[in-house]
Parts: C-alpha cells; sequence; structure tokens
C-alpha cells in the first residue's frame, strides 16, 4: 500500500511558476483572434497552452482539453486572468485524479466571465485610464516629453501587475474549491457565479437591446399654447434662444402629438420588446443555431421592418 501511494504521489504534476508566467503572459493576446462567434475562446486557448502541455501528456488528452476551452468565451481582456487561474487550478486538480468533469470547468468560466465583465469597463475604461490620459495630456501639452511616457509605462504596469495578482488570486482560489469536492463546494460555487452572471446579464438587457415600432397608434392635434409656434418666434438667434426656453418649459415641438406602438408597449411594460428578443436568442441558442446565423437573421429582418416602416 504504501509503495501504492508512493507511486501516486510521485505521479502527480504541480503547475510551477514558470508554467503560470507563460500563461500571464500569453493572455496579454487574448483579444489576438477575437471572432463574432465564440468571441475570445482562440486567445483564450492559447493561453491555456503551456499548462494544457504540462498536464496531459498524450495527444488524445490535449485534443480533449483544447477542444473543451474552445467553447464560447467573452469578458474584459484584464478581468480574465481570475478566470485563468481558477481554471489552471481546476485543470490541475483533473490530471491529477479529481472529479472535475467539463461542465464544473465551463459552468465556472461562463459564471464568473459574466460579472467581471461589467466590473471591468469601469474600473479600467472609466478610471484608471482616464486619470492617467489626463496627466500624460497635461505635461504633453506644456511640452514634456515625459507625457508619453509616464502614460505608456504607468498603464501597463498596472494592468500587466493588475493580471499577475489576481490570476495568482484565481490559482489559489480554484486549489481551495477542489479541496472540498465532497462537500460540493465546487458545484455551490459555480452555481452562485451561473445566478449572478445571469442577474448581471438581464439587467444589461434594456440597456443594450433596443427595439422600437414605428407604426402610428394616434396623431392628435394639441391645443394652443401646448407647442411653439416657429412662425411667430424672432428671427435669428433670437428665435432659436426663444425656442430653447419653450422646450425646456415642457412646450412640444410639433403641432400634432404623434402616438407610436412602441410608446403604448413602454407605458405598459417598458423594455418588453428588448427581452422578448432576448429570450429568443437564448432558446436558438439551447437549440444549437449557429450566432453567425443569427446575427445575420436580425440583420436581415432589421432591414426588411425598416423598409416595411415597422421598426
Amino acid at each position: 500500500m504504501a509503495d501504492n501511494k508512493a507511486a501516486v504521489t510521485e505521479k502527480k504534476v504541480t503547475l510551477s511558476k514558470r508554467d503560470r508566467i507563460a500563461v500571464w503572459w500569453r493572455s496579454t493576446f487574448i483579444q489576438g483572434s477575437w471572432n463574432y462567434e465564440r468571441m475570445q475562446n482562440g486567445g483564450w486557448t492559447y493561453s491555456l497552452i503551456p499548462v494544457l502541455k504540462k498536464l496531459y501528456t498524450t495527444k488524445e488528452d490535449r485534443a480533449a482539453a483544447m477542444t473543451r476551452h474552445l467553447e464560447f468565451f467573452n469578458t474584459h481582456p484584464y478581468l480574465a486572468s481570475p478566470i485563468l487561474g481558477v481554471t489552471m487550478a481546476l485543470e490541475e486538480d483533473r490530471a491529477n485524479g479529481a472529479p472535475v468533469d467539463d461542465v464544473a470547468i465551463q459552468g465556472v468560466k461562463v459564471g464568473m466571465m459574466g460579472p467581471l465583465a461589467g466590473i471591468g469597463d469601469p474600473v479600467f475604461w472609466f478610471t484608471v485610464k482616464p486619470i492617467l490620459g489626463a496627466l500624460a495630456a497635461s505635461l504633453a501639452m506644456g511640452g514634456s516629453i515625459l507625457g508619453p511616457i509616464i502614460y505608456f509605462v504607468f498603464w501597463n504596469l498596472i494592468r500587466m501587475a493588475f493580471m499577475w495578482y489576481t490570476q495568482e488570486f484565481g490559482y489559489r482560489a480554484g486549489s481551495k474549491i477542489t479541496e472540498d469536492m465532497s462537500g460540493s463546494l465546487l458545484q455551490n460555487v459555480t452555481k452562485g457565479a451561473s445566478i449572478l452572471g445571469m442577474f448581471i446579464l438581464g439587467s444589461l438587457v434594456n440597456r443594450w437591446v433596443v427595439v422600437k415600432f414605428t407604426p402610428v397608434v394616434s396623431r392628435v392635434k394639441q391645443q394652443d399654447g401646448a407647442y411653439i409656434d416657429w412662425n411667430h418666434l424672432p428671427s435669428g438667434a433670437a428665435g432659436i434662444k426663444q425656442a430653447l426656453i419653450d422646450q425646456s418649459n415642457g412646450l412640444s415641438l410639433t403641432v400634432h402629438k404623434v402616438t407610436t406602438l412602441q410608446d403604448n408597449l413602454d407605458s405598459l411594460i417598458p423594455g418588453l420588446a428588448a427581452l422578448l428578443l432576448t429570450l429568443l436568442c437564448m432558446w436558438l441558442l439551447k437549440k444549437k443555431v449557429s450566432p453567425i446565423t443569427m446575427i445575420l437573421g436580425l440583420f436581415v429582418v432589421g432591414v426588411i421592418f425598416h423598409v416595411l416602416h415597422l421598426m
């Protein structure tokens, strides 16, 4: 029995710091093969190749590992690092015999990429980059060469350091998850991450999906004084000023009040059409319809509806 335990110990594969550095460096190019069907899947798989080569020795196992990571993946490019860390830990434990299946790995990836994508934009694009850009621009406008240098150096230091330390954090967290497989910790984390991801995506539907039906339901002439009388406005800049004042006071720009089908729908349930369209796309994805086919179909339907004055 002791000999068997020793043999198992000898066969255990452990990811070194050098392996993790290779993944960290490759993840810089995660957007390099971005595509409309599976988005960052190529760059994601490219980042994991050093780890997959070390963990799996046979051609079949490596092919299977790459196949499961070529599924759809998309998040903020810098926030992919903690997901890479967790995934490396899960793959490491799987290679060493832990009961981690494809569904668990993919579930953790999908559950994490949605919430983290929503964090990356406000932190990096709307906070760090504008602050550094303003500092660099002020120096450059003063004639200092330090402006572009500071921007380039500090931006890359911040993003590379963030990607490395969050990847290491994810790797350590992933190892702890798989230590409690019998207690269903991994399943709970996967379920919780998936719920959170769906909640974040659901809250973004009304912001990113726009559907407007243009058919006119009613056209009613408004009473005098409820709209701007363009014929009696002063000429020149004074007339423009008066029109802006009237509009700010609540006067309508047109004589007739036009109510469209979209106005009625919004008065009942705002964003209903966008939600129904999103649910339709999710149903089609569940039926294995290609995202490319869906994009082309939506484009064609949109053009036809616009020509028919329905949208």
